[in-house]
C-alpha cells in the first residue's frame, strides 16, 4: 500500500485516479436508482430491461470508435468532454425525475447516449495510466487504481439504496451527475504528452479499426484471452442477473443474494490489495490460473439449487470469484500496457471490450430458456466449468504461460 501512496505524488496520476474512483462510485449509484426510477413511473421488468439494452447496446457500437478517437485525440480530453457530457444529460434526468415531467422514454434515450458517452471516453480511460506515471511505476499504479474504482463501487453499491430510499430516484441520479462534473474537472487539469498522430499521417476510420485489429492479432495471448472473456461473459452474465437472485433467494432468502455480491466485492478489494505486492515474474499465466477460480461462484450457487445451499459456502465461493477474477483482471491491464504500442493501446482496449461484452446480451437471452430445460442447478454447473475449464485451457497456449512482466523502463512491444 505504501508503494501505491508513494505514486499519488505525480500529479496528473493523482488527478486520473480521483476522477475515475469518483466516476466509479456515481456509476455504482446510477443503475440502483435507475432501476427504481423506471419503476416509480410505471414500467415493468420489462421496460427496465429495454432501458437498461438500450444503454448497453449503444456502448457495444461505439466503443470501436472511442478507440480509434481515443488513439488519434488527447486522452484527457476525451475523457473529459465525455465526463461534462455526461453531467449534462444525468442533471436533465435528475430534474425531471424531481420536477415531476420524467418519463421512461426519456430515460432510454439518455441511457443511449449515455452509454455512446462512456464507450467513446472508456479506451482512452484505460490507456491513460500508462502517460501519468514512469514506466517502472505502472505495475503498483494499475493495480492502485483498480483498487481505488472497486473501493468506490462498493461504497457506491452501499448507499445508493439508502439515497433511493430517502431522496428519491431523482436526488440520487443528481448525485452521478455531480460525480460526473468532478470528474471533468480532474481529467481538465491533467497535463500529459498528446500521442495523437500528426493528420496527415492518419488512415481512414475504417484504416485505424483495421490496424487496431491487427495489433489484437498479432499478439497471440492477447485474442485468445478476448476470446476467454467473450465466453466468461456469455456464461457467467446470466448465470449471476437471471438464476443467482432466483436459486439463492428461494434457498436462502433474498438478504442473502445480497450479501453475495458484497462478498464478490470484498474479494475484488482483497484482490486488489494483494496485487500491489506480489507482482510474480509471469504475471499473466498467474492470473490467468487464478480467472479459474471465478467458476467457484457459479458451483456454490448450484448447490442452492440442489437444497444444499450453505450461506458460508455461497459467500466464500463469491468471495473466491472476486479475488480470482481481479488477480487475472490487473495482470491483464499491465500486459496490455507493458505490451502494446502507446499509438494504438486505445484501440486495443476497445476491441477488448467489444470481445469481452458483445455476447454478454445474447446469454442473458438463452439462460432462462436453457435452465429451464435442463435444470437451474446443472446449468450452473456446466457455465462453472465452461469458466474454470477454459481459463485452464489458456493456459496450455506458450504465449500465456511465457510473456513476463517488464520490471523497468521498455519500449519494446512482444509481438507474441
Amino acid at each position: 500500500m505504501n508503494g501505491f501512496l508513494g505514486l499519488l505524488r505525480h500529479r496528473d496520476y493523482r488527478l486520473l485516479v480521483t476522477g475515475v474512483t469518483v466516476s466509479s462510485l456515481g456509476g455504482s449509484i446510477a443503475p440502483v436508482a435507475l432501476a427504481f426510477a423506471v419503476l416509480d413511473l410505471g414500467g415493468s421488468a420489462s421496460d427496465l430491461g429495454l432501458v437498461v439494452a438500450a444503454y448497453a447496446l449503444a456502448e457495444v457500437v461505439t466503443v470501436l470508435f472511442g478507440g480509434v478517437l481515443g488513439d488519434r485525440l488527447p486522452r484527457q480530453v476525451m475523457m473529459q468532454g465525455s465526463s461534462a457530457a455526461a453531467f449534462l444529460t444525468q442533471g436533465v434526468v435528475a430534474v425531471a425525475l424531481i420536477a415531476g415531467w420524467g418519463s421512461i422514454s426519456l430515460l432510454m434515450v439518455v441511457g443511449i447516449v449515455n452509454g455512446s458517452l462512456g464507450a467513446l471516453a472508456g479506451p482512452s480511460s484505460s490507456a491513460m495510466t500508462r502517460q501519468t506515471v514512469p514506466e517502472g511505476d505502472l505495475p503498483a499504479a494499475v493495480a492502485g487504481r483498480r483498487l481505488c474504482q472497486n473501493a468506490a463501487s462498493v461504497i457506491g453499491f452501499s448507499v445508493a439504496g439508502l439515497l433511493v430510499a430517502s431522496f428519491g430516484s431523482g436526488w440520487a441520479i443528481a448525485v452521478d451527475a455531480a460525480t460526473y462534473a468532478v470528474a471533468a474537472v480532474c481529467f481538465g487539469l491533467i497535463r500529459v504528452v498528446a500521442t495523437s498522430r500528426a493528420a496527415e499521417s492518419r488512415p481512414s476510420l475504417v484504416g485505424d479499426l483495421r490496424a487496431g485489429a491487427a495489433e489484437v492479432f498479432r499478439h497471440t495471448w492477447l485474442w485468445l484471452l478476448i476470446g476467454q472473456a467473450l465466453l466468461y461473459h456469455l456464461f457467467f452474465g446470466g448465470a449471476q442477473s437471471v438464476l443467482g437472485p432466483i436459486v439463492v433467494g428461494d434457498d436462502l432468502g433474498r438478504a442473502a443474494w445480497g450479501w453475495a455480491l458484497a462478498a464478490l466485492m470484498a474479494g475484488f478489494i482483497a484482490g486488489g490489495l494483494v496485487s500491489l505486492r506480489w507482482r510474480p515474474r509471469h504475471g499473466l499465466f498467474v492470473g490467468t490460473a487464478m480467472l479459474s477460480l471465478t467458476a467457484a461462484f457459479p458451483f456454490a450457487m448450484a448447490l442452492g439449487g440442489t437444497g444444499g445451499g450453505h450461506l458460508g459456502l455461497l459467500l466464500l465461493g463469491a468471495f473466491v470469484h472476486g479475488f480470482g477474477l481481479e488477480i487475472f483482471s490487473v495482470n491483464w491491464d499491465l500486459s496490455i500496457q507493458q505490451n502494446v504500442a502507446e499509438e494504438k493501446l486505445a484501440r486495443v482496449y476497445s476491441f477488448d471490450l467489444v470481445g469481452s461484452f458483445v455476447a454478454r446480451p445474447l446469454g442473458l437471452a438463452f439462460t432462462g430458456p436453457v435452465a429451464d430445460a435442463v435444470g437451474f442447478d446443472r446449468w450452473l454447473v456446466v457455465v462453472g466449468a465452461v469458466m474454470g475449464g477454459s481459463a485452464l485451457l489458456s493456459l496450455l497456449f506458450p504465449s500465456v504461460r511465457h510473456l513476463e512482466r517488464r520490471s523497468g523502463p521498455s519500449h519494446e512491444v512482444s509481438p507474441v
